[in-house]
């Protein structure tokens, strides 16, 4: 019995538990398979992804305070975040990942960065 490579469909010489031929064939396989099939979905991702780097940028510190200018300036999209957190107190943080944000007084936001 003859192995063949998932993804070209050559032969596959040596081990039995390989599934590709070379490297190349693996990761165009992995690749393809990985690949965010809906525009949604990338597009989602790549807004989480920016905004998570804006705010990791603007709060080098773990916790500091911003305007909503500065982030809006920065391209942040307050329209994408990843879990909202409610204080006992009633207290809305807005995170993307481990950095969040609080919006305050004056258009001002406390950000803050959550221990892992």
């Amino acid at each position: 019995m003859s192995k063949h490579c998932l993804e070209c469909g050559e032969k596959i010489v040596g081990r039995i538990d390989k599934k590709f031929c070379s490297d190349a064939c693996r990761n165009a396989y992995n690749n393809r398979v990985n690949k965010d099939r809906k525009n949604l979905i990338r597009n989602t991702n790549n807004r989480l992804r920016k905004n998570y780097r804006i705010l990791e940028e603007l709060n080098p510190d773990q916790k500091t305070k911003t305007s909503r200018a500065k982030l809006v300036e920065a391209g942040f999209d307050f329209n994408y975040f990843t879990s909202i957190y409610t204080t006992k107190a009633g207290t809305v943080y807005y995170f993307v990942y481990d950095q969040g944000y609080l919006p305050l007084e004056n258009d001002y936001y406390a950000l803050v960065k959550r221990e892992s």
